[in-house]
């Protein structure tokens, strides 16, 4: 049983890893809104298409995103919405965070 519980977190560990990348969370969060292509995610990033390119791969193979050719260009789009929750909750505990140092400044100044 505890081979199972540890294979079931090492595959949660690895959709978290995946999304750990700053450019990954913006391309996760550009496909919630439509599907994108290689190019447009190039000139939104700044970076060239190899990386990228190397940014989908890690995402498609973490499960996050499927791809489809299309004449000459593969559309990317987000599998799972539902990974904007998580995101979201990151953005709680960060807000949550700023709160709480907030306060311990205002303690401090006084």
């Amino acid at each position: 049983m505890k081979s199972m519980v540890k294979h079931q977190h090492e595959a949660r560990a690895k959709i978290i890893k995946a999304m750990a990348h700053p450019s990954r969370l913006f391309i996760i969060e550009e496909l919630s809104k439509h599907e994108r292509c290689v190019g447009e995610l190039t000139d939104m990033i700044g970076a060239d298409a190899s990386t990228i390119s190397k940014h989908l791969s890690v995402l498609k193979n973490a499960g996050l995103v499927a791809d489809e050719k299309r004449a000459n260009s593969i559309y990317y789009t987000l599998r799972c919405p539902c990974v904007m929750d998580f995101v979201g909750c990151v953005e709680d505990v960060l807000s949550a965070n700023a709160k709480q140092h907030n306060e311990i400044l205002k303690s401090c100044k006084k």
